[in-house]
């Protein structure tokens, strides 16, 4: 089954409107309804965020796949959405989602929506699809450009065939070199990883095949023979896949996210068999292939927390920045300049019970929801709730959230033993009154008076930055913005801004999205002036780059990177260091963390930040362009 023939006109949303994950899947699900697709959109929708609880269906690379296997569906079809602007779907990689496909299988359907999902991720992680349907102008040339997509796919497939039938009917030295991929839910990854080992093992000529462990069971199945045969084993998974098999083979054993991530680095050490030899148990069931490291499980749930309390952040500053609009002291009722509009409005962003008070309950909610699920949700709220009336801040709600998180994982352990009879009144009872208890303990009596202290310090520091400090700081966390482009020392140097709004400091994150705009902006302006450096394709991906800086999705660089790391990020960090150190120079502020050009009129001075994003941008282009070798 192709993919357009379930994806039609009628079931395309080509400019979304919705900003947050849950009205996205409203306005999608909406649109099937409106397209005859579905028979219950209630139901429907209901099935939808079921799976959603299961794990989320944002698989990164600014991709979301949401999709369900129910009655309420009267025939089976794709809904395509795409936001240019971007919406935080609590990715696997923490960033934004652009492309949307949700997939509405019927009931009594075969496993061929589950096809259709793999279809799907393996086309998608192709950097140049993803800008072509980001470029498309009209739904019509979306189904287009998926054909198209889908019959190069079939061509390249078939050659691929061809190739291993005479590799196999002649004596080549080529390495041979076999993968397995597998993700937990077995639809995104796992395929997306097999692709991208795929390629880059034809690109160096290797011997390869890869077995995937997804959702419709295992695919290309590595034979006893194939094994043999072998020089190495990369095992790219996050959950356990058949490893006695193995037994006396070179076997390099990495998370899935490896495989799409960093396919040349496994080969390379695959074909050098710098891997352990593998030694089988005989049992299976009881053994796991890989687990993520402490840090980032830490990162994980800083994550969900930051982007959980971001939409309060960027409604709260808005709104505090259009009150100033009256007056800087308009929203004071003993002042001269009184507006009771402007009241409203700081009061609704800012006030005692408007958005900005909910920012570190919020976070530390999430946090703690993240390490131990919704029984850390209650006791994080609290933990939060109490730093921030305490004072402690931003980095009370940091420890807040994970103190509370761990604490309910210790519970859960603890009444683990209790009889079967308990069970019920657990998440109801004895995890809420326990995890609250314990952590608003320990927040009271340990916590918060030194780290009130302490923010209070931070809040005094920030404030008295001035002169060639500031623009240091401003150059330190711009640059850091570009150095892994939505990384973790881009999501470190974001936090910190997020940090200092919430201790009344602006100017600092102004830098941070200064720094965050121009990478995607400098690599626009340089495949625009200096084609002759460029692929046809880099340059018609550059294109898209205006729209992905302008919104503040650095994101839109990372192809670039890939394809030319040591240019492109050297190139990009000095563009924001600068824009970042002219940012603080130049005494911008802005209460607002995200949304680009869109909230460049909410600053102190529109026209010097612009001018400075705009410096930055050029530097970046200049950079690159003079760098980058011309293309043959």
């Amino acid at each position: 089954m192709k993919i357009t023939d379930l994806l039609k006109v009628d079931t395309m949303i080509i400019d979304l409107k919705s900003v947050t994950k849950e009205a996205v899947i409203d306005e999608l699900a909406g649109q099937l309804t409106a397209a005859g697709c579905l028979h219950d959109e209630a139901e429907f929708k209901a099935a939808i965020l079921k799976r959603e609880e299961q794990s989320t269906t944002g698989i990164g690379e600014g991709i979301a796949i949401p999709h369900a296997k129910t009655s309420a569906v009267r025939t089976p079809s794709i809904c395509f959405g795409r936001s240019k602007s971007g919406v935080d779907y609590e990715s696997l990689d923490g960033q934004s989602a652009h492309l949307f496909f949700m997939i509405a299988a019927s009931e009594g359907a075969n496993t061929d929506h589950l096809e259709t999902l793999s279809r799907l991720s393996s086309l998608l992680m192709d950097t140049t699809f993803r800008s072509q349907l980001m470029a498309a102008a009209t739904k019509e040339e979306i189904v287009a450009i998926i054909n198209q997509k889908e019959m190069n796919v079939a061509e390249d497939e078939k050659r691929e065939a061809e190739v291993r039938e005479q590799r196999s009917s002649t004596s080549s030295v080529s390495k041979k070199i076999l993968a397995v991929t597998a993700c937990p839910t077995g639809i995104a990854h796992t395929y997306m990883a097999a692709d991208a080992l795929k390629a880059k093992a034809k690109e160096m000529d290797i011997d390869f095949k890869v077995e995937t462990n997804g959702s419709t069971g295992i695919k290309n199945a590595l034979t006893a023979e194939e094994i043999a045969e072998a020089d190495a084993i990369i095992v790219a998974a996050d959950k356990q896949v058949e490893m006695d098999r193995f037994d006396g083979k070179h076997v390099l054993i990495v998370p899935v996210a490896q495989g799409l991530r960093k396919p040349e680095e496994l080969l390379n050490r695959a074909v050098n068999q710098d891997a352990p030899i593998y030694k089988g148990s005989g049992n299976e069931s009881k053994k796991e292939t890989s687990s993520s490291s402490v840090g980032q499980q830490i990162y994980k749930h800083l994550m969900s927390g930051v982007s959980n309390m971001l939409p309060f952040v960027v409604g709260g500053g808005i709104l505090i920045a259009l009150s100033f609009f009256f007056g800087i002291e308009a929203s004071d009722p003993t002042s001269p300049e009184y507006n009771p509009i402007a009241k409203a409005l700081n009061d609704i962003g800012g006030g005692k019970m408007g958005a900005f008070f909910f920012l570190v309950p919020v976070l530390a909610g999430y946090i703690a929801s993240s390490i131990a699920d919704r029984p850390g949700f209650a006791p994080g709220m609290v933990g939060g709730l109490l730093a921030a009336q305490a004072g402690a801040g931003f980095l009370g709600g940091l420890i807040a959230g994970f103190l509370a998180g761990y604490i309910v994982l210790g519970l859960k352990k603890l009444f683990s033993k209790l009889p079967q009879a308990f069970e019920g009144i657990k998440p109801v009872l004895l995890y809420p009154v326990f995890g609250m208890l314990i952590t608003g303990l320990l927040m009271i009596m340990v916590i918060n008076e030194p780290l009130t202290l302490l923010n209070q310090g931070l809040t005094d520091w920030l404030q008295s930055l001035s002169g060639s400090n500031a623009i240091l700081l401003g150059i330190l966390l711009a640059g850091m913005m570009a150095v892994d482009m939505g990384g973790p020392l881009n999501k470190a140097a974001f936090t910190f801004g997020i940090a200092a709004i919430e201790a009344q400091s602006f100017g600092p994150h102004a830098a941070v999205m200064a720094g965050g705009m121009v990478p995607p902006l400098g690599i626009a302006l340089a495949t625009t002036f200096f084609k002759h450096k460029f692929t046809e394709l880099e340059r018609k991906s550059g294109f898209t780059n205006y729209f992905m800086g302008a919104s503040f999705i650095t994101e839109g660089a990372i192809p670039f990177a890939a394809a030319d790391p040591i240019r492109v990020i050297v190139s990009s960090v000095i563009g924001a260091a600068t824009a970042g150190g002219l940012s603080m120079a130049f005494k911008i502020t802005l209460p607002a963390p995200h949304g680009g050009v869109f909230v460049i009129p909410l600053v102190n001075h529109p026209i010097l930040y612009l001018l400075a994003i705009v410096i930055g941008s050029l530097i970046t282009a200049l950079l690159l362009g003079f760098w980058k070798k011309k293309q043959l």
